[in-house]
């Protein structure tokens, strides 16, 4: 792959969409290419950080555990996504797993072309800085999210969240997502999401077809996000 097709695969909220073409050039020449399969952990929490990755192709998911083994969703992630970075920032050990949902591609920096490229490339700092506010943001939100919001309205804003961070969102948008790896993300066991899901149906706000969620009614989908109980 050459700068032009990297550039051309990065959306216009990735890390490294500023760059030049000349500057993705450089990048190329200090990464390391890769492929994986469903399942393969591109990121484990808990090793040392010397490289970040920035994901070309496929979609993965962020993912901590906690000690007793359980497994919480961050966030999925598709083409342009860079991750790792807060590791290779701090020089402390991964703070999440990442795994490929599908097959993917995608390639690794090392530290010292990482901050080279900090270094001649004050936009992609500032990227950084925004882009670690709005994980901040988001790590409020799930908080405030377990706190305050019955599982109706919390399975709603969860929904949602992915259908914004959708770069190809169909009409109407649809969630590609097991209803257990949704369990996984929203924090809410699958018996309550069937339960909701279920009762949007039959209101005409949702479908379950071969798989995926079908979003029929997002204003209502929204007024249920806003409420409480």
């Amino acid at each position: 792959m050459d700068a032009r097709d990297l550039h051309g695969k990065l959306p216009e909220h990735s890390l490294l969409h500023t760059l030049e073409e000349s500057e993705l050039s450089q990048l190329l020449d200090s990464a390391k290419f890769h492929d994986a399969a469903k399942g393969d952990v591109l990121l484990r929490q808990g090793d040392i950080g010397d490289s970040l990755v920035i994901l070309l192709d496929g979609q993965a998911r962020v993912t901590v555990y906690t000690a007793n083994g359980r497994e919480i969703v961050l966030e999925y992630v598709s083409a342009g996504a860079v991750l790792g970075e807060i590791a290779l920032l701090d020089g402390g050990e991964r703070t999440a797993s990442v795994i490929a949902m599908g097959n993917v591609r995608y390639l690794t920096l090392g530290r010292i072309a990482f901050e080279a490229l900090l270094e001649h490339n004050h936009k992609i700092a500032l990227r950084i800085m925004r882009e670690l506010a709005l994980r901040l943001r988001m790590t409020n939100q799930t908080i405030e999210n377990d706190r305050a919001y019955a599982a109706a309205p919390r399975l709603a804003r969860f929904v949602l969240r992915l259908v914004r961070a959708d770069e190809n969102r169909a009409s109407p948008p649809v969630i590609a997502l097991s209803q257990t790896e949704l369990a996984m993300f929203a924090g809410i066991s699958r018996e309550n999401i069937n339960r909701q899901l279920a009762i949007w149906s039959q209101a005409g706000i949702t479908v379950v077809e071969q798989g995926e969620i079908r979003i029929l009614d997002p204003a209502t989908l929204e007024e249920i996000a806003a409420s409480v109980d």
